[in-house]
């Protein structure tokens, strides 16, 4: 099957560009687990490009009972090889290997395999050693870590990244760049070309509705000195832009589409035209400034788009050049259209000068910035973001204020959930199983877990650590056993594979940078750990 074909849909949501990173992309998953191979099944469906699974343990009756992806007459087997198996089923465009060792065998033996891979996951717990090593490999060379964890019907996921750089972040409210409060010359001499006292009924109501926004309000600056800033101001330019629609020759108002149109985007259209204070940020950053042959290409485009602004821009970004669909003729219309594609295109021209100047100071050789990716920087340079989160040393050896705050504040939230898991991986360091999978009394496992969450809090430098500990959440946690419910690991791993997938394209914006899902009262909460 052709791959536009076969991967439509979800081009839709991330493009070419989106699939082609992902299908250059190699993820490594840490632990056969129900959660676990259900992130890999959607990202295999996805189309990555690659996968190693990493996990030295033989299938078990538990393992086969819980994971979909284990079969019952394989007992015994490899869960590394049979899930890597049964996984490449799903797509032939995928390729997988297994790896049947242990994480502190293949880091005493060969850490550099680590920097490979576009994405690690690790899925159930690890020693607490074995996971801050890793975790320091991953973070040297820039490499999103992810930990993943489910347990009866709570779960819980961590995003660790020294810094996730995306040019498109897909915002769910962005305006237009029209430009109408600063119109550029290609855009004023279209707009005052048009007459619309000389039109016939026909050409007036097919005016597109930035033409009428940009007449009106030049009409207006020319009255009141500046743009409509609050409600009543725009209420009373609407009612300016209708007081234009023409009357028919027995009365009464036309019916003018594109006057209605007009009203209609008002309040979206007549808006400051400025740098976002995020993008601001970026432009401020030291690494905006501080470049050597090495910086990645995302900080060599911002300074490079910093100089623009400062000089052909005159404080602003680069046009993105598209126009919203609108009543029109078609002559007008692609008119228009033009009209913003080619001063997009002068944007671009003079931005990619300002980049060549920087490359050619750097050494960096032509063509490692491709003019397409310069091309989806400009149009996007709006929307730039650039996401970091405390590292897993940072978060070990000191504690979030967000997460102390609401434990502090209410004992029954879902920081304490979160405060149970970080419990359940020490439990796990100092007894290599969770509480209560031993199959004996899990009454003595109820105790070590709480001794577990009562370290935690007095490595916070808590007062009165053993009354902010909820006994019953303990019991809960401890009485699952390690179970893996298969609806639970398919609702994070759905949610953790979004997130993989926002973070080998680059485009959308991940969490940041703990979730923790509360299947008990159906309910999620994001902390920064």
């Amino acid at each position: 099957m052709d791959k536009q074909q076969k991967y439509d849909r979800q081009l839709r949501l991330w493009g070419d560009d989106g699939q082609r990173s992902l299908s250059n992309a190699k993820i490594c998953l840490i632990n056969v687990t129900a959660t676990g191979t259900e992130i890999l099944k959607n990202i295999v469906l996805a189309g990555v490009g690659s996968f190693t699974i990493i996990d030295p343990s033989r299938m078990t009756g538990e393992d086969a009972g819980s994971n979909f992806f284990l079969e019952a007459d394989r007992i015994g087997e490899s869960r590394a090889k049979v899930s890597t198996e049964l996984l490449l089923e799903l797509n032939p465009d995928v390729t997988g290997e297994s790896i049947e060792e242990t994480v502190e065998e293949i880091l005493q033996r060969n850490s550099v395999i680590f920097s490979h891979f576009t994405v690690v996951i690790v899925s159930g717990f690890l020693n607490e050693n074995t996971l801050l090593q890793l975790a320091s490999i991953l973070w040297d060379n820039d490499i999103p870590l992810v930990l993943c964890q489910t347990n009866g019907f709570l779960g819980y996921a961590r995003i660790v990244l020294s810094e996730h750089c995306i040019v498109d972040s897909h915002p769910d409210n962005a305006h237009n760049d029209l430009r109408l409060d600063r119109p550029f010359d290609g855009l004023r001499e279209f707009c005052d070309s048009l007459n619309l006292d000389t039109m016939d009924s026909k050409e007036h109501s097919h005016v597109p509705y930035v033409v009428l926004l940009y007449k009106y309000l030049e009409d207006w600056i020319a009255e009141k000195g500046q743009m409509p800033r609050n409600y009543k101001e725009k209420s009373e330019f609407k009612k300016f832009v209708l007081s234009g629609v023409r009357e028919k020759d027995s009365g009464g108002a036309l019916e003018e589409e594109n006057f209605l149109e007009a009203v209609k985007h008002t309040n979206a259209s007549l808006i400051a035209t400025k740098i976002p204070s995020s993008v601001q940020e970026i432009l401020n950053a030291p690494k905006c400034s501080n470049l050597s042959l090495s910086s990645k290409n995302f900080w060599i485009l911002v300074s490079a788009l910093k100089q623009f602004v400062s000089n052909e821009g005159q404080g602003l970004l680069p046009l993105r050049g598209d126009v919203p669909d609108m009543t029109s003729d078609s002559e007008r219309y692609v008119k228009l259209q033009s009209v913003y594609k080619h001063q997009a295109d002068i944007d671009r021209n003079a931005f990619t000068e300002h980049l060549s100047s920087i490359c050619s100071q750097l050494g960096i050789e032509n063509g490692r910035i491709s003019s397409q990716e310069i091309k989806k920087f400009c149009k996007n340079s709006c929307f730039l973001r650039v996401v970091r989160s405390r590292s897993i040393a940072d978060e070990f050896s000191s504690p979030s204020k967000s997460i102390i705050e609401t434990l502090l504040s209410d004992p029954e939230s879902n920081a304490s959930w979160y405060l149970i898991f970080r419990a359940l991986g020490k439990f796990f360091t100092k007894h290599r199983r969770l509480p209560g999978s031993n199959g004996a009394d899990v009454e003595p496992d109820i105790g070590r877990l709480k001794v577990c969450a009562r370290d935690i809090l007095e490595e916070w430098q808590l007062p009165n650590a053993s009354e902010i500990i909820n006994d019953d959440f303990i019991h809960e946690m401890t009485r699952y056993g390690a179970s893996e419910l298969h609806a639970v690991a398919s609702f994070l791993g759905g949610t953790v594979s979004h997130e993989i997938v926002k973070l080998v394209t680059a485009q959308y914006v991940p969490f940041n940078d703990t979730i923790v899902y509360n299947g008990l009262n159906c309910s999620t909460t994001i902390f920064q750990a």
